[in-house]
């Protein structure tokens, strides 16, 4: 159950874009001030997959439960599952009870039936806890050296759809220090690719013109197509088409290249 993307309720949906995003050679470098980065799947990945995770950790717990079968059925939860709902603001227990939910229905269809909860609730409280271990989490190889580049010349934000085991996270994997803020989804009560959570981002870093964003990640919706409605500049990864090291070839041409 790592947090990443997730939709926010049906109330707003940003628009559909199948079309292959503008060449990043568009962009006017000139304005870029701020850098604002994703977390899961631009910056860390799991060491392992979520089918493997879970089978192993429900081992603990007296289940034998096929790990291929987890990550098909959580993929199906996943896809089914209401979304998080952050109409009334922030999220008062940080989405656990959302995930507490995906884990259950998760286990419920590979199953066949629910898990009671006296088997439920420790096997959620270990998997939950397990994902806020950075030994759960791995940087990819890129992140490193493109944020020790980054960081004398820009300051550098993280905007993600994560909750706030992120920061657990991020520091022990070494690399917290570099943002100058952080801006959770579950903290603001809305999610990428609303608008609320870029203007959020905006002015927590004290940031008045939009054009001065940058916004780098890996989905095509929350993050290219959001800092689009929001009025930001997009960078889509898609390693290893498009990586962070073309990110630093990026921003260090001459302006005049535009």
């Amino acid at each position: 159950m790592p947090p990443k993307a997730r939709d926010e309720p049906s109330t707003f949906q940003a628009p559909l874009r199948h079309q292959k995003p503008p060449p990043t050679s568009d962009l006017p470098l000139p304005t870029l001030k701020h850098l604002f980065f994703d977390a899961a799947g631009t910056l860390i990945e799991l060491r392992e997959s979520v089918g493997q995770t879970y089978s192993r950790i429900a081992a603990t717990h007296g289940l034998n439960v096929d790990p291929i079968q987890l990550q098909q059925n959580f993929r199906t939860a996943w896809k089914t599952h209401p979304p998080v709902l952050h109409e009334t603001g922030p999220s008062p227990d940080d989405d656990r009870s959302w995930w507490q939910s995906l884990v259950a229905t998760t286990f419920a269809i590979t199953l066949g039936k629910p898990l009671p909860d006296t088997t439920l609730l420790p096997l959620f409280h270990d998997l939950y806890h397990h994902f806020e271990s950075p030994n759960a989490w791995q940087l990819f190889p890129d992140v490193l050296p493109t944020l020790q580049s980054l960081a004398p010349n820009y300051p550098l934000h993280i905007l993600s759809n994560f909750d706030r085991r992120l920061h657990s996270i991020l520091h022990g994997l070494g690399i917290h220090h570099f943002f100058t803020t952080i801006t959770l989804s579950s903290e603001v009560g809305a999610s990428k690719p609303h608008p609320r959570i870029f203007a959020h981002a905006q002015t927590q870093a004290d940031i008045t013109d939009p054009t001065h964003c940058l916004l780098v990640g890996d989905d095509q919706q929350c993050d290219h197509d959001g800092a689009l409605l929001a009025g930001w500049h997009p960078y889509l990864l898609d390693r290893p088409q498009h990586t962070l090291g073309d990110l630093l070839k990026f921003l260090s041409r001459p302006a005049s290249s535009n």
